[in-house]
């Protein structure tokens, strides 16, 4: 039986929306507000699904606490109270929500305690968020 566990936690991170392929007024036009040279800041929600057999031991699909220390190494030692622009995942890449996701599944999909990773979901705001589920 496959059965699928998600936990939720929060990061806060700051980041400034501009594209050095694009102008000035292009990064303006296309990022406005978030396009500010000083950045902005986010309450991010971050949600990791993980999916697999349910263990027959311990009726679990992954264990909590080893699930909690992974996103704690991989992920919120990493971006949690950090410049996202600032970050070597962020180079050559805007930092979006949508980039952000994909880093959070990038770099959890491996380092998974149990079960595969299935979905990583991360809230901007509380009207915007982004899902990635791999490739």
């Amino acid at each position: 039986m496959k059965a699928y566990f998600g936990r939720r936690t929060t990061l806060s991170a700051s980041h400034r929306l501009h594209s050095d392929a694009m102008s000035a007024e292009e990064n303006q036009a296309v990022y406005g507000k978030c396009n500010n040279p000083h950045g902005h800041g986010h309450n991010y929600v971050v949600e990791v699904l993980v999916g697999g057999a349910v263990d027959a031991e311990t009726g679990m699909v992954v264990n909590l606490a080893a699930l909690d220390e992974v996103v704690r190494k991989k992920v919120l030692d990493r971006f949690d109270h950090a410049n996202l622009n600032l970050d070597p995942y962020f180079k050559n890449r805007v930092p979006t929500t949508e980039n952000l996701c994909r880093a959070v599944f990038d770099l959890l999909r491996d380092a998974m305690p149990m079960g595969e990773l299935t979905r990583v979901r991360v809230e901007e705001t509380e009207n915007n968020f982004f899902e990635y589920c791999g490739e």
